[in-house]
């Protein structure tokens, strides 16, 4: 069972080595499209990327709605967690 801090840090570090973004500017809050400029190529890359650590499947439709990194952590902390 992995926290929501967990899960955001755990993000947070994919964002940093994937994107070059810093990861003590992520806020639950921070949109990844308006604020870290990360296009739909970026967030396949990212879905792989989290599949790889979680081992868990992350279905397309799933992450269609995320749009901040709570909603990041919300799908993800649901896949861990079941």
């Amino acid at each position: 069972m992995q926290t929501r801090e967990e899960i955001f840090d755990m993000v947070a570090d994919l964002l940093e080595e994937l994107f070059e973004v810093d990861k003590s500017t992520i806020t639950m809050e921070t949109n990844l499209y308006e604020d870290l400029d990360i296009d739909s190529i970026d967030a396949v890359d990212l879905v792989v990327k989290l599949k790889t650590v979680t081992g868990k499947k992350i279905q397309p439709d799933e992450f269609k709605t995320v749009r901040t990194m709570e909603n990041v952590v919300d799908v993800v902390s649901g896949l861990v967690n079941k």
